[in-house]
């Protein structure tokens, strides 16, 4: 398969995983307090990073990278889940899950002004589908109490907020995901519990505090971890878009476990979620470019037709060390890996 399509089921596997966990997070997340949820969450997507480190053959984290991970961590691990948890306790598990639609919408855009990735007509017209898709469902559900809509609202500033965590953590991607992921989620926790300290939330029921932390080791350490290799290999914007898959597995969930918002706007929703899914899943992106010499560090082979310099022993499996490109000009197939983020 080409690099668009392993990008593409790395950010679909990874849509599946945090979709599945919302409507879960709000029925084992009842009755606790936000900044509680939160630190449960990501305690557990870090206690899974630091149980599952791997082979350790990425490029390692580096102490540059701290300002940028605080960064994320306070976006993507404290306000973005803070903001979902309050509003799932005063929204439908369905509603809440298809809002998040809107994080592949948001993310695109910002990719767009921070980090000028490129917007093909296809992954445009994806885009639209999955968004439309979501609008669908939305226009289908029941009217709202005001009491729930402050908990939309709620839901939309933690897309925001993950979008902007998404885009942000781009230049991440390109070291070890099990030390981002175990940093980050750390980071979370420990803030999102002095919060939860500092505003007296009672600790749950253990039962409650184990279910939440399971939701958080996969969809949100290993979600997070399938993310980052998905933008590694086809860029923030294209993963945003496939990730606006991950509503419909949350409405899914939520409307298999009781609750039922739905009806033919369902069937039309889904069948254009599928329909943006195929539009992204078969992009294709090859045309004439140059690489300018560069020296870099970050997980490589030497049959991927940009890594011709020599080792003392052969390498033939993947491993990272700080190498140098040569100029050169060719064409293939590519996605927006570090070797392919030039302009169009």
């Amino acid at each position: 398969p080409g690099p668009v399509a392993v990008g593409g089921a790395f950010a679909l596997a990874s849509a599946v995983a945090f979709g599945a966990s919302t409507p879960l997070v709000q029925r084992f997340g009842h009755g606790v307090g936000p900044f509680t949820t939160a630190a449960l969450l990501y305690a557990g997507a870090s206690l899974l990073s630091s149980v599952s480190r791997g082979a350790g053959i990425d490029a390692p984290l580096r102490r540059q990278d701290l300002p940028r991970l605080v960064l994320v961590a306070a976006l993507g691990a404290v306000v973005a889940p803070v903001a979902l948890a309050w509003g799932l306790q005063r929204s439908s598990g369905v509603i809440a899950s298809l809002l998040l639609s809107l994080e592949a919408l948001f993310t695109v855009l910002l990719a767009r002004a921070l980090w000028s990735e490129p917007i093909g007509a296809r992954a445009a017209a994806a885009l639209v589908a999955m968004t439309a898709g979501g609008a669908l469902l939305a226009a289908g559900g029941r009217s709202l109490s005001p009491d729930a809509g402050w908990g939309m609202i709620a839901v939309l500033a933690a897309t925001l907020a993950w979008a902007a965590d998404s885009v942000l953590a781009r230049p991440l991607a390109d070291r070890d995901p099990a030390q981002v992921v175990l940093a980050k989620s750390a980071l979370g926790a420990a803030a999102s519990a002095s919060l939860a300290r500092a505003f007296a939330e009672g600790l749950p029921p253990w039962p409650s505090a184990l279910a939440l932390a399971g939701c958080g080791a996969i969809g949100y350490g290993l979600a997070l971890r399938l993310y980052l290799r998905a933008q590694r290999a086809i860029g923030a914007a294209r993963t945003g878009s496939i990730f606006a898959v991950a509503p419909f597995v949350g409405a899914a969930l939520a409307w298999g476990i009781g609750q039922r918002a739905g009806g033919p706007a369902t069937l039309g929703a889904g069948v254009v979620c599928a329909l943006g899914l195929w539009l992204q899943l078969t992009e294709g992106h090859e045309h004439p470019h140059s690489h300018d010499a560069i020296e870099h560090d970050h997980l490589h082979r030497h049959d991927d037709g940009h890594h011709a310099h020599r080792h003392d022993v052969a390498q033939d499996a993947a491993h990272s060390h700080p190498h140098r490109h040569e100029p050169v000009t060719h064409v293939h197939p590519h996605g927006l890996d570090v070797h392919h983020r030039h302009e169009h």
